[in-house]
């Protein structure tokens, strides 16, 4: 069932003019099956009213056609953030995030059902991984939100539940079908990457020939620290991962952005931001302070306006580009996991 080459959402134009010859159909019909999937968004095979009744016949014979079905919403009462759960063809339930902003709209999507990381202070990791997700199910999270909202989307995070370089293939399959031309056309500097920091899929990344920011999440300043809220930490040292992100900067020229969950008392003393300030020293990077969301699970607090604020200060002393992060959503489950985990619950 989860199958790319009977995911026909998941077929590049290449991919997809080659299976339509094979049916015995004329190549113009897979641009025209392209476009209704990825510029037009359409839900099933019914909405394609320029498709003969006998080709779509045969596609829903031989072809899963991926749509996601809205389960919750919640709308935040603070601003105009959106957390939508969406249920996938096998009965498993992922989370994205639509967000407002100045620029437009961006949309934080997940890559995976659950994630694997078990970073301590994320909802997503608590019952482990099921799967990854297929790139027309992280498409679709886009297209599902633009269809609902009737908004344009401007940006896209892969940040949400999940390990993106845990579903390498499958997310670098996402990339070029998103920003193809003869698609949905999101430009790449546009399209944020966030890992934990699997170093050599760091590398492979830089690799790809993408133009896609890439975000660490780094959250400690030191490797003990570091290996007390994420596991991964155990695996790749905070210089591996630094060398590797550099390298993607060389390679790429595109923004790194270094994720610092602050939770009072764990990681936002002065010791931490000095640490923090001589590992970052001279590197092109922005640091983006993020107060930790609380979940139940967790005894962990985020560090209050004042003090985000005393750590921010800290380390512009030392010339490090930092932000802290608006806080999106704060009166809804906004934390990765925390809706999709409430909803298995009261299942």
């Amino acid at each position: 069932m989860y199958d790319l080459n009977r995911d026909i959402k998941s077929l590049n134009l290449d991919e997809l003019t080659a299976v339509i010859k094979e049916m015995g159909e004329p190549a113009f019909r897979a641009k025209q099956l392209y476009q209704w999937m990825h510029v037009k968004m359409a839900r099933s095979y019914d909405e394609m009213t320029n498709i003969p009744a006998s080709l779509k016949s045969k596609l829903m014979e031989n072809f899963d056609f991926t749509s996601l079905k809205q389960v919750d919403l919640q709308e935040s009462k603070l601003d105009e953030t959106k957390k939508f759960l969406f249920a996938l063809s096998d009965g498993n339930v992922i989370e994205s995030v639509f967000m407002k902003y100045k620029f437009g709209v961006s949309v934080c999507i997940s890559s995976q059902v659950g994630c694997r990381m078990g970073c301590k202070f994320c909802a997503s990791t608590i019952d482990g991984v099921v799967r990854g997700l297929l790139p027309s199910e992280m498409l679709d999270q886009i297209y599902a939100i633009s269809r609902i909202t009737g908004e344009k989307v401007a940006r896209v995070v892969v940040m949400g539940s999940g390990e993106p370089l845990d579903n390498y293939d499958n997310v670098v399959k996402f990339v070029r079908l998103l920003s193809d031309p003869n698609g949905h056309n999101l430009g790449q500097r546009n399209l944020t990457i966030s890992t934990c920091g699997i170093v050599p899929n760091i590398y492979k990344l830089a690799d790809e020939d993408f133009a896609i920011n890439l975000a660490l999440s780094l959250h400690a300043s030191n490797d003990e620290k570091r290996k007390e809220l994420m596991p991964i930490a155990n695996t790749y040292t905070i210089k591996e991962v630094l060398d590797a992100c550099r390298a993607y900067f060389d390679k790429t020229g595109r923004q790194l952005t270094f994720e610092y969950s602050l939770v009072s008392g764990v990681n936002d003393t002065d010791k931490d931001a000095a640490e923090l300030s001589d590992l970052l020293k001279g590197l092109n990077a922005v640091v983006n302070l993020i107060p930790v969301n609380p979940i139940k699970e967790r005894t962990f607090k985020p560090t209050d306006r004042k003090g985000a604020e005393q750590f921010k200060n800290k380390l512009e002393k030392s010339h490090i580009n930092v932000t802290i992060r608006r806080e999106m959503g704060r009166d809804i489950d906004g934390a990765c996991g925390q809706l999709r985990r409430r909803h298995l619950e009261e299942k």
